[in-house]
């Protein structure tokens, strides 16, 4: 079967440039090929952080189902073969809960993620509510993610890096989700979809305070001069 070609408006996913490089170069098995790259894909479209994709979600994978079945194969064989040929490269991490292999999360092997791993192994942190494994019945699938500054900044914005995202943490820690949103829409607003604008904004508010009954020092007039200012002077003047 012949593929009809990329269509009008196809979207695109973010990949590593060593894929490209030495890994395509040292990755000779099929199935662990075929699992990193619907592994990537599978990680740029979860939200929160870590980003973690279950076992299941992998062995329940249609796209990998069809591609790795053929004669005197078994897909979940394969797929689990690739996982753990990729855990062996390095290429992905690997997160194992109490409960075994049904609470079993592959990441990738980012500084970042390296650092959620120490913090899941050691018990500083648990798997996120997003990330839970369907019911053992295996019908319920989880709720949706609940709303987080990462997919509003991917929603908004564009692919989160792991430095972002410790900044991202720390400022849905420091300020209240409601400023968090409003900053994201005056950013949009202002066609200036920039982390560092974004950012401005919440300092400015949190230094002078805002029009919601915090602070009695926030002024409607000049706050947009006074975002692009506190901009400029972090990050440099912006076109």
């Amino acid at each position: 079967m012949t593929f009809a070609g990329f269509r009008p408006g196809t979207l695109y996913t973010p990949v590593p440039n060593p894929i490209f490089g030495p890994l395509l170069e040292q990755i000779q098995d099929l199935a662990e090929f075929k699992v990193t790259m619907r592994g990537l894909w599978l990680l740029h479209r979860k939200r929160g952080w870590p980003r973690m994709v279950s076992l299941a979600e992998f062995l329940e994978d249609q796209a990998l189902i069809r591609g790795l079945k053929g004669e005197g194969r078994e897909s979940g064989a394969e797929i689990k073969r690739g996982l753990d040929q990729a855990v062996a490269r390095q290429t992905f991490l690997n997160y194992v809960g109490p409960s075994g292999e049904a609470a079993s999360f592959y990441l990738l092997n980012t500084e970042s993620d390296r650092r959620a791993l120490d913090q899941l192994n050691d018990g500083r942190s648990s798997a996120p509510e997003d990330h839970e494994l369907p019911t053992a019945d295996g019908l319920d699938a989880p709720a949706g993610p609940k709303p987080n500054i990462f997919a509003l900044y991917e929603d908004n914005i564009g692919m989160l890096t792991p430095i972002l995202a410790e900044e991202l943490k720390e400022a849905e820690e420091l300020y209240p989700w409601e400023w968090v949103g409003e900053a994201f829409k005056i950013a949009a607003a202002e066609n200036r979809r920039r982390w560092g604008y974004i950012s401005a904004i919440l300092r400015r508010w949190a230094a002078e305070g805002k029009d919601d009954g915090k602070s009695g020092r926030y002024s409607k007039k000049d706050n947009r001069q006074k975002y692009l200012e506190d901009y400029q002077r972090r990050w440099g003047p912006s076109s």
